[in-house]
């Protein structure tokens, strides 16, 4: 319920803005949207790991319903645009992290007891690569090309 209620205060302050904005004759809203988060640091992070066959559906039902708190969590530690991809046999991650202390937040995720919970759940299902970094569950990977 709290998520709802912070999504629908954040919709409403959009829209106040927006009006306003448009009756001074500003930019819209959007516009305006674009710019902040064009002046805002953006780190792009890919990773890697495998997914166990006879854990893929679990895991596929595990993200098509995820608890909503998780993924609070995940905005709440600055990581945005946050997607996994599947293929043969390999679980691909891509996200945005807005934040300015990237080891904090992360720290922070993995003291929530809730996602713990979750990694519970998921982790079994996955088996990290071997040339993973120390430290690493899934494997960094190198970003060779963006274009924004």
């Amino acid at each position: 319920m709290k998520t709802y209620l912070k999504y629908l205060i954040y919709v409403m302050i959009l829209l106040i803005s927006s009006c306003y904005q448009r009756g001074k004759g500003s930019q819209n809203i959007l516009s305006h949207n674009q710019a902040l988060i064009s002046n805002q640091s953006i780190q792009r992070y890919g990773s890697v790991i495998r997914v166990k066959p006879e854990k893929l559906m679990e895991y596929k039902e595990l993200h098509a319903n995820p608890w909503p708190e998780i993924n609070q969590m995940i905005s709440v530690c600055n990581i945005r645009n946050y997607s996994i991809y599947y293929k043969d046999g390999y679980l691909f991650s891509y996200f945005e992290y807005v934040g300015d202390d990237f080891k904090t937040d992360m720290q922070k995720m993995a003291a929530d007891s809730l996602t713990r919970e979750w990694w519970k759940l998921t982790d079994p299902c996955q088996v990290p690569l071997k040339s993973r970094k120390e430290g690493e569950w899934w494997a960094s990977m190198e970003e060779l090309y963006h274009l924004e």
